[in-house]
């Protein structure tokens, strides 16, 4: 038992990163708590693994004392002189134990403590490898989705995680094998383990799909500016270029539509418009409302947030869009309030 325990700490310290040391403090005090269950009447015990020797030894601790009250926890400093005349008064004097049952209790606890150390290594690496990964995105295979919940779990490298159904475009029916992208939008350290929470509704993942689509935006040529989504319906993207030989808007549709459809088709064709950003807040907000066309954009005075927008007849149902999404992510994307009007109730 003895030889298994410490090849298995130098296996553990090896792949698992997990300190030998810190492992045997774990392992003594465990082993050290098992005996005293099984054992009454050894108050004061040390255990002592031994990494060198591949020895684990147990033993019973007495206190020195001139005169001894209780024999279980003391040793009288005459009968300890017997053994060494270094002892003194309140030294701690120490015989080791042989118990025929300490072999089997030191195995099971052992095991017990060398089990959870792993699974405590695989969070604790876990949590550090996906604390990298906060806010990115990550390529994920569905092997298991709920029939009752629709909560699918998916395959992210070694580990598997649940992407709950409320996390999920709607309308998307997850199929097992299908291979997804999901963002990670926060790690919990919870006391069963690390919950890493993913998401395909978040716009951060709109964001990451056009830096890995978009070449210029990951150089730093294009930048997404603002983003307003709502999820499996529509989204708005505001990009503006720094370089002025280069079209933000064209870089980020790119040949033939291609690299926007491969966004679309990732998200369950999910619309996407594509507007300049800017600074100017009439040329924002006229800008926002595609596919609308707009007349004018003027700022009321009564607020330094709060625009009127005026379009043609026919296209203030296309300004204001179904149920009026449109006009509610213009002013999501822009951070404005947003009057739309058309010509005739204007002039009226």
């Amino acid at each position: 038992m003895n030889k298994e325990l410490f090849e298995a700490l130098n296996v553990l310290e090896a792949e698992k990163g997990i300190s030998k040391d810190y492992m045997i403090e774990r392992i003594e005090a465990a082993l050290l708590s098992a005996f005293k269950k099984e054992h009454g009447g050894y108050e004061n015990a040390r255990v002592k693994l031994d990494p060198v020797k591949q020895d684990v030894k147990l033993y019973k601790q007495l206190t020195v004392v001139d005169e001894v009250l209780d024999p279980q926890t003391e040793i009288s400093l005459d009968d300890a002189h017997m053994k060494s005349k270094r002892y003194k008064l309140g030294d701690v004097y120490e015989i080791e134990l042989k118990t025929k049952t300490f072999g089997r209790i030191a195995a099971q606890a052992a095991k017990q403590v060398i089990i959870q150390g792993i699974r405590e290594a695989e969070r604790g690496n876990m949590i550090r490898e996906y604390e990298e990964k906060k806010e990115e995105i990550v390529s994920a295979v569905v092997v298991r989705v709920d029939p009752t919940t629709a909560n699918a779990t998916l395959e992210i490298g070694k580990n598997e995680m649940v992407l709950f159904r409320n996390d999920q475009i709607p309308g998307e029916t997850l199929q097992v094998g299908d291979r997804i992208k999901v963002f990670i939008t926060e790690i919990k350290k919870e006391t069963k383990g690390p919950s890493i929470v993913l998401s395909r509704i978040h716009p951060g993942l709109v964001a990451r799909l056009f830096e890995l689509e978009v070449p210029e935006i990951k150089d730093g040529i294009v930048e997404i500016k603002r983003i307003a989504r709502e999820a499996g319906s529509r989204t708005k993207i505001a990009v503006v270029s720094n370089d002025e030989k280069v079209d933000a808007i064209g870089a980020c549709i790119g040949p033939k539509g291609a690299r926007k459809n491969n966004i679309t088709a990732e998200l369950f064709g999910e619309k996407i418009d594509i507007i300049p950003y800017s600074e100017d807040n009439e040329a924002f907000i006229s800008a926002s409302l595609a596919p609308a066309t707009v007349n004018s954009v003027t700022k009321l005075p009564d607020s330094d947030r709060s625009y009127r927008v005026i379009v043609a007849d026919d296209q203030l149902s296309l300004a204001i869009g179904k149920e009026g999404q449109n006009a509610r992510l213009a002013a999501k994307l822009t951070g404005l309030k947003i009057d739309i009007k058309s010509d005739s109730s204007f002039a009226e």
